[in-house]
């Protein structure tokens, strides 16, 4: 009895070493970031979304946490990166949007770089 449990224990820490081995053999997807002041433009696809043209031929979509109040109206924003001036992810920035009670500021969960075909596919008004 004591060996079985002994050989189930074995196996069970193999399979948990195992995994993450496994797991670093596949390649993650390379890191897309930009600068911000490499932001040309914006356009809000409702009030979580914001599309960003990059320099002249990138397109991010940032997606927000909650509803952000007047990004779908205002014709300004900012963008402010945390840490350092690179986006790579939802944690290193966000968007202030200003409002008739002062700067509101909208917390970004994802940012991810849109393909030729998703900019192609964007809503009328949600390219920017």
């Amino acid at each position: 009895m004591r060996t079985k449990v002994l050989a189930a224990a074995a196996a069970a820490l193999i399979g948990a070493v195992a995994a993450p081995a496994a797991a670093a053999d596949k390649p993650s997807p390379p890191r897309q970031c930009f600068w911000n002041h490499q932001v040309n433009s914006f356009a809000a696809q409702g009030d979580r979304t914001v599309n960003l043209r990059v320099g002249v031929k990138d397109y991010y979509q940032l997606e927000l946490f909650s509803p952000c109040p007047d990004v779908e109206w205002t014709q300004k924003i900012a963008l402010i990166s945390r840490g350092t001036s690179t986006i790579c992810s939802g944690l290193d920035a966000e968007v202030v949007t200003p409002s008739p009670i002062g700067p509101q500021k909208c917390l970004v969960r994802n940012v991810r770089k849109l393909t030729p075909a998703e900019v192609a596919a964007l809503p009328k008004g949600a390219k920017p």
